[in-house]
C-alpha cells in the first residue's frame, strides 16, 4: 500500500450516536424547568415544563410498545402546535419507531394516500380533526389505532372509528419508567411528504444523526440565533417540514416554548405572544400579514417581539418594511425545502454588511440568505455547466449536505441526484458574498425570446404599491417571444387601483422587456397546502389568454 493511502490515526473519543433522544434527555436533565405553555384546541391555556415534557414523551414509548408498534414503523399525527404533538416528537422517533407528520390542509384523498403509502400504524390526530379522520377511516387500512390527542371529556359518543382510543388515557395506563433504546444514528426518524402540487406527494425520509445536525445548526448565531434566553412560537406548523426543527433546536437550546395551537388569527397570535413575553416566532408571510394587519388596525406595538424568520415564499418588501419600521420586529429571511430537513439559507447580515446605509442593508435581507454550515449550494446553467457567484448570472440552483435527501421513500420518482448534487427546482443567483436570491421557480421561469424573466422580482416590486395585496406573475404564450409575462393582482380592500397605475409602478425598477404585456385583477390567488400561491393552476386558468400584444 502506498504511504499517501495508510488508515488514517483513529481519535480516541466515545462513540455516541446522534440520536432525537439524547435531546429531550439533555433538556430534561440540563433545561428542566424551563416552560411549555400551549393554546389548547379546547381553547384553554396548558403549561408545563421539559421535564414534564420528557416524562410522558417516556410513557408514550411505553404505550407504543403496549400497543404493538415495532422499530421502523411509522406513527403518523394529525395535529396542530401543541404540548401533545411535542410528545409524539420526542415518544415515536426515540422509541425506534418514526414519525409521520400529516399535513392536514391537503385533500382528504391525499391524506389517505399518504397514510398508504407510508403505511401508518397508528394514527394521533387533534380534535379539530376528527371530520377528516371519520372520513378516510375505512379508506387507511394499515392503521390499526386511531389515537385521538385529547381527554376522556372530550370523545366522541359516536365516532364511526373502530377502536378509537383516548390519548390521555393511553398515557396514564403506562409508566414513565422507560430507557431510550441505543440504535444506529442513521436510522429514519421522521417522514414528510412534499406538498404534492403536481402528481401524488414524495416522502422525505429524515434520520436521527440529520435532524440532530440540522438542530445544531439551525441554533447558532448566523442561523436561527436560537437562546435560552428567547422565548419562541413557532407559528410555521409542526406538520409542514417539522416546524422547521423547532421542536428540536428549542429544547436543545433551554428556550421557553409557546404554541399557538388551532388559533393563527392575528388577534389570538398578539395576545398569546403580549401573554407569554414572546421574543422570536417564524411563520410564513401569509401569517405575518394578518398579525401586522391586526396590529395597525388597533394601533398596537409589541412590547417584546423582537425577531421572525420569514419563509416558505418570498417576503415582499412591504411586508419587510412594515414589520421593521412600524412594529420594530427585525425580519429575518430565510429559505429551504421539504428535502432539505428544510432550512439551507438564512439572511443575516455579515458584519462587512452593518457600515451600509439602512436601504442597502435591507436589499440584503430581502434575499434568501446565506448558506448555513452543512449545506453547500451551486448555480449552474441548462448543460449543468458551474456559473459565477456574481449577482446576475442566475441558474439552476443545486444543493447538498448531511440533512439534504438522497432520493424518496420507497424510490419513489428514481434517482433526483445529479452528480450529487440535489437540483433544487429554483432559479436563482448567488452574490459573490456567498447571497443567494432566488429569482423563480425552474417550471415558473418565463421564457421570452429564449431569455429568462424573474416572475418573483415582478412580484415582489407590485406588491410595494401600497393598493396590491398579491400579485403573481405567470408566463402566457405569445406568437413571436414565446411567452411573455402576464401580472395577476389582488387589490387591498376599499383602494383604487388601474392597470396603468401598477404598470406606471414598475417602470424604472426592471428591465423594459420584463415589463408585463398584461395586469388583470382577480378576487384571490389559489393557494396551496403550505400557503404558496399556485401557479400551475394560474396557468391553466389563463392557458388560453390572449395578450394585447399579440
Amino acid at each position: 500500500m502506498s504511504p499517501l493511502h495508510k488508515s488514517p490515526l483513529m481519535g480516541e473519543m466515545m462513540h455516541v450516536p446522534l440520536l432525537i433522544s439524547t435531546i429531550i434527555d439533555f433538556a430534561a436533565r440540563h433545561y428542566g424547568s424551563a416552560e411549555i405553555v400551549t393554546r389548547r384546541v379546547e381553547g384553554d391555556i396548558h403549561r408545563y415544563t421539559y421535564r414534564d415534557c420528557a416524562r410522558r414523551a417516556r410513557q408514550l414509548a411505553n404505550a407504543l410498545s403496549g400497543l404493538g408498534v415495532q422499530m421502523g414503523e411509522r406513527v403518523g399525527t394529525l395535529a396542530w402546535n401543541t404540548y401533545r404533538h411535542l410528545e409524539a416528537y420526542y415518544g415515536v422517533s426515540g422509541s425506534g419507531a418514526v414519525l409521520h407528520t400529516i399535513n392536514p390542509r391537503l385533500h382528504p384523498e391525499q391524506i389517505a394516500y399518504i397514510m398508504g403509502h407510508a403505511e401508518d400504524k397508528v394514527l394521533m390526530f387533534d380534535l379539530t380533526f376528527l371530520p377528516i379522520v371519520q372520513g378516510i377511516a375505512a379508506h387507511c387500512p394499515t392503521v390499526k389505532h386511531w389515537v385521538l390527542m385529547a381527554e376522556r371529556s372530550h370523545m366522541p359518543t359516536d365516532d364511526n372509528i373502530p377502536g378509537l382510543l383516548c390519548y390521555e388515557d393511553l398515557i396514564h395506563s403506562h409508566s414513565d419508567d422507560y430507557s431510550w433504546p441505543q440504535f444506529d444514528e442513521n436510522a429514519a426518524a421522521t417522514l414528510c411528504y412534499t406538498s404534492g402540487t403536481t402528481g401524488n406527494p414524495k416522502g422525505a425520509l429524515y434520520s436521527h444523526r440529520s435532524t440532530v445536525l440540522h438542530a445544531y445548526a439551525s441554533a447558532m448565531p448566523n442561523a436561527l440565533n436560537v437562546t435560552s434566553g428567547d422565548a419562541i412560537l413557532p407559528v410555521v406548523p409542526m406538520f409542514h417540514v417539522n416546524a422547521w426543527g423547532l421542536p428540536y433546536s428549542v429544547l436543545l437550546s433551554g428556550a421557553k416554548m409557546v404554541f399557538p395551537g388551532a388559533a393563527l388569527d392575528g388577534k389570538s397570535l398578539y395576545e398569546l405572544f403580549e401573554a407569554e413575553g414572546v421574543t422570536f416566532s417564524a411563520g410564513v408571510p401569509t401569517v405575518w400579514l394578518g398579525l401586522v394587519n391586526y396590529c395597525l388596525q388597533n394601533n398596537l406595538q409589541f412590547s417584546t417581539f423582537r425577531r421572525t424568520v420569514v419563509g416558505g415564499s418570498a417576503c415582499p418588501p412591504s411586508l419587510l418594511n412594515t414589520m421593521m419600521d412600524k412594529l420594530n420586529v427585525e425580519v429575518i429571511h430565510a429559505w429551504g425545502m421539504t428535502e432539505m430537513s428544510p432550512l439551507g439559507t438564512v439572511s443575516t447580515v455579515l458584519g462587512k454588511h452593518r457600515s451600509m446605509p439602512e436601504a442597502e442593508q435591507r436589499k440584503i435581507r430581502l434575499k434568501q440568505g446565506h448558506a448555513i454550515y452543512g449545506v453547500d449550494m451551486k448555480i449552474v446553467d441548462d448543460a449543468g455547466k458551474e456559473l459565477p457567484w456574481d449577482g446576475e448570472s442566475f441558474g439552476h440552483l443545486y444543493v447538498r449536505g448531511p440533512w439534504i435527501v438522497s432520493g424518496y421513500f420507497k424510490g419513489e420518482g428514481g434517482d433526483p441526484l445529479v452528480n450529487g448534487w440535489f437540483p433544487t427546482g429554483d432559479v436563482a443567483t448567488i452574490d459573490p458574498d456567498g447571497f443567494m436570491q432566488i429569482t423563480d421557480r425552474s417550471k415558473d421561469v418565463i421564457k421570452s425570446g429564449g431569455e429568462w424573466i424573474g416572475s418573483i422580482d415582478i412580484e415582489n416590486l407590485a406588491m410595494t404599491h401600497p393598493a396590491v395585496l398579491q400579485a403573481a406573475c405567470i408566463g402566457v404564450p405569445h406568437p413571436k417571444w414565446d411567452e411573455r409575462p402576464l401580472l395577476l393582482v389582488v387589490k387591498r380592500p376599499g383602494l383604487e387601483l388601474t392597470r396603468e397605475d401598477v404598470l406606471h409602478h414598475l417602470e424604472g425598477k426592471i428591465a423594459k422587456w420584463w415589463m408585463p404585456d398584461e395586469v388583470l385583477f382577480l378576487d384571490g390567488l389559489p393557494l396551496g397546502a403550505t400557503g404558496k400561491v399556485l401557479k400551475n393552476k394560474l396557468r391553466e386558468q389563463f392557458r388560453e389568454y390572449k395578450l394585447p400584444t399579440a
